[in-house]
């Protein structure tokens, strides 16, 4: 892969297909509020500027959204296709929204792992980030029954 023809840019609309495919294909068993347009829907109507995607001769190949409440900022969602994986793309992202955070004055990055994705929490480890001695809690608002935290 020439790194040339990859970018990292601002999510816009034109993106939506591509992004839902990607999510169908890295978040296969989320619960029904992650319904990825109803995702993507809610990450618009925010117009925070903290949603971004890797594009690789015009195809989407990874994501991330980001949060910043002033307090915290959080990472959703950083997903790249499986056929690109092991190139570096995920640390180009990560250093991407770390960057854009920082801009914000963010003082402290969280972000949540399925405890079955040691794959992922290493990857996340590798990047200096540790586990936090805290319980996480999560309250499923609407009509999901399901109230595992995703």
């Amino acid at each position: 892969m020439n790194s040339e023809e990859f970018s990292i840019r601002d999510y816009q609309a034109g993106d939506r297909d591509g992004v839902v495919a990607l999510w169908r294909e890295a978040f296969a068993g989320d619960p029904p509020r992650n319904e990825r347009n109803a995702v993507i829907d809610r990450k618009e109507h925010a117009r925070d500027g903290l949603f971004f995607v890797g594009v690789l001769a015009n195809r989407v190949v990874e994501t991330v959204l980001a949060g910043f409440d002033g307090i915290r900022g959080w990472i959703y969602h950083l997903a790249v296709l499986p056929e690109f994986r092991r190139r570096g793309l995920a640390d180009r992202m990560m250093d991407h929204v770390e960057a854009e955070l920082r801009t914000r004055d963010c003082p402290k990055i969280n972000l949540q792992v399925r405890t079955s994705n040691a794959e992922v929490a290493a990857f996340y480890e590798r990047r200096g980030y540790a586990i936090d001695q805290l319980i996480s809690f999560g309250k499923t608002l609407g009509g999901d029954a399901d109230s595992s935290v995703d």
